[in-house]
């Protein structure tokens, strides 16, 4: 089963439920698509 969640906050990208599990990473009330959260962890390092 696959539902939406929301938009990434930073680009946009639809975010979904899939079988119970997000893809996606919800932090600090924003949510993000995974290309999204990656780049943004880098960034932090």
């Amino acid at each position: 089963m696959r539902e939406l969640v929301g938009e990434c906050s930073r680009c946009g990208k639809k975010v979904y439920c899939e079988d119970g599990f997000l893809d996606g990473v919800y932090e600090n009330k924003k949510l993000y698509c995974n290309d999204c959260y990656k780049k943004e962890e880098e960034r932090e390092q």
